[in-house]
């Protein structure tokens, strides 16, 4: 059986003796703080109060001691406790963590002395090499230099009924904005109307801000996130100058702003704030953890879709910080009648092409049905790809799922909507929004008729546009 003694428990001593006390094999702590020997003591952990640069101290002459670990936050002490270390347990292993404060003359002499020597210092500057040699360095400066130079309050804007990679990729740069000293708000046009959305929001108490386009103008300097143009998915004017954009979506034009990261390789929005955050040193709290780990597992579909290295070293980083009783409970909310009313019309109206599922909803008081019915609608056996729309407030939107399948739906829904209105997306989850023009003045009693008209219509797009024809 491993018999370990750690000699000082600072911070990282304390962190390194909660991952040890589980493992197989005896585990001793001195450290001369009572109070740290206390708690220590309060976790079952057996600690003593000794001074661990005496010899004398530190011996147990009933125990073989495999390995010493060295670990107080002081790099002097961390030193001292080496020498005496190595001299009461010869054949030890020895560990030492070397501290920030350290010496040239304490690394050499550790150094010296250690079988392995832990130097934060050194871990940093590996670290600040391996950002600048990825290129996150110039990003850093560039967002950090962007914000300076905001003169005022910055609106941070999702997209237009935000998800929650959008929700939590605006709170994520309300954080960096806050750490620069720039007063921001997040900020979002329509509803936040999905079951779990809502609970999203509430359960981590977002302090998210629904504007009308009026309110806009309130703004000294504008970000977008999880989109990239004004106008488009978003009420604001398409004039609107734009101080930052933050995307992981394919542009459908030209962006123009001060500061532009679009990585369309990545699965979530959320994780290049992580990126940032990371790079700063930011802190965050609880609820903001939570909120960036459940934004990149949505658009990732818990890391399954489109997930690339970036976007599961976010999730690693985040996971100690997060909340994942709060996500439980977003991830089970009740469904409302309108959304299973969505999903029965769905499935009575679908239209098969081959594995390919279509379906007119008709009127709908929630465009989030629309996503939900679509996910439940590709669990059908031999469906691998579907298409569910419907209309209200004048505008037909579109949710469009794919599982299995070489269809890229972006392409897709551009290819047979981009010329009406605004289309695209990823390849195995996509949407739309056609305004419904000279099909809206057909609706009031003669409803079955609109729904007609437009399932005429958008269907055969569709279906043309999966063909390539």
């Amino acid at each position: 059986m491993v018999s370990r003694l750690v000699l000082g428990c600072g911070t990282t001593g304390h962190a390194l003796v909660d991952a040890l006390v589980d493992r197989r094999g005896e585990l001793f702590v001195y450290d001369g703080d009572e109070s740290r020997v206390e708690s220590l003591r309060n976790e079952k952990v057996a600690a003593e109060t000794r001074d661990v640069t005496d010899p004398a101290t530190i011996e147990r002459p009933d125990v073989d001691v495999d390995v010493v670990i060295v670990a107080d936050d002081v790099a002097s002490q961390n030193r001292r406790a080496a020498e005496v270390a190595r001299e009461v347990y010869p054949d030890a292993e020895l560990l030492v963590y070397l501290g920030f404060d350290a010496t040239a003359d304490d690394r050499a002499v550790v150094a010296d002395l250690a079988d392995r020597v832990v130097d934060p210092g050194a871990a940093l500057l590996d670290h600040i090499e391996e950002v600048t040699a990825s290129g996150a360095s110039g990003r850093l400066q560039e967002l950090r230099a962007t914000l300076n130079g905001i003169d005022g309050q910055l609106g941070v804007f999702m997209h237009d009924n935000p998800d929650p990679d959008a929700i939590a990729a605006a709170v994520g740069l309300q954080r960096i904005a806050e750490d620069v000293g720039v007063e921001s708000e997040a900020c979002y046009f329509g509803e936040i109307s999905h079951q779990e959305n809502r609970a999203f929001v509430n359960l981590l108490d977002l302090e998210v801000r629904n504007v009308t386009p009026d309110e806009a103008f309130e703004f000294d300097a504008i970000a977008l996130v999880d989109h990239s143009g004004p106008g488009v998915n978003d009420q604001l004017d398409p004039d609107t100058d734009v101080s930052i954009v933050v995307d992981h979506h394919p542009p459908k034009a030209d962006v123009n702003a001060d500061f532009v990261d679009i990585r369309e390789e990545t699965g979530a929005t959320s994780t290049i704030l992580v990126e940032y955050l990371r790079g700063y040193g930011i802190g965050l709290e609880t609820s903001v953890a939570t909120a960036l780990l459940y934004g990149i597992r949505v658009d990732t579909k818990d890391f399954a879709r489109e997930i690339t290295t970036e976007d599961f070293e976010a999730g690693a980083w985040l996971l100690p910080q997060a909340d994942t009783d709060v996500l439980e409970r977003i991830e089970s909310p009740s469904l409302s009648a309108d959304t299973f009313d969505t999903i029965a019309r769905a499935i009575r109206s679908r239209e098969l092409d081959g594995s390919v599922l279509a379906s007119c909803v008709g009127q709908i008081a929630d465009r989030d049905t629309l996503a939900q019915s679509a996910d439940r609608l590709l669990t059908m056996r031999g469906v691998t790809v579907t298409f569910v729309y419907g209309y209200t407030d004048g505008t037909i939107y579109v949710s469009a799922r794919s599982r299995g399948s070489d269809v890229d739906l972006g392409d897709v829904l551009r290819s047979a909507f981009g010329d009406l209105g605004s289309a695209g997306g990823h390849a195995d989850m996509a949407g739309a929004q056609l305004p419904l023009g000279l099909f809206d003045e057909v609706g009031g009693e003669a409803e079955a008729t609109l729904t007609e008209m437009v399932e005429d219509v958008v269907a055969t797009r569709f279906f043309e546009a999966v063909r390539g024809e």
